[in-house]
């Protein structure tokens, strides 16, 4: 149970795809201040937060050297690993949900049914996440 009333509870932006990020997430990263971020909004997010899923940068991206003044270098790619979780999740941009709802939906739709290589398995840290099972996973 969330520390967090609803009426509390602050709304982040989240790409569609991080969704599967913060699921695998042992903090490696593009440079050491991504990293921390990363590990301040998954502590963040399963305090109790909502997110609205946009198909920009989002709070995450706002400490990834990838992004150049708004825009991700990968932009194409990960544009189409959010469509696809989207796609996936029955899920629409700019829907407004709790972080867990968004997890339980990435869980069960994506990562459970054995989909997240098809969507990402070209990302460079997909090792990562063939390794280890999904923090999702036991909730």
């Amino acid at each position: 149970m969330s520390r967090f009333s609803k009426k509390e509870r602050q709304t982040y932006p989240i790409r569609p795809h991080h969704g599967m990020c913060l699921a695998f997430f042992i903090g490696n990263g593009y440079s050491n201040g991504f990293t921390a971020h990363m590990q301040e909004m998954l502590d963040l997010f399963t305090e109790g937060a909502d997110v609205r899923l946009v198909m920009q940068t989002d709070e995450i991206c706002s400490a990834c050297p990838n992004n150049c003044e708004g825009i991700c270098e990968a932009a194409e790619k990960v544009k189409r690993y959010d469509t696809a979780v989207l796609d996936e999740c029955g899920l629409k941009e700019g829907q407004m949900l709790a972080f867990y709802e968004f997890t339980d939906a990435v869980q069960q739709k994506i990562i459970s049914t054995g989909k997240r290589e098809e969507i990402c398995g070209d990302c460079q840290w997909n090792r990562i996440c063939q390794e280890q099972p999904s923090r999702w996973e036991s909730k």
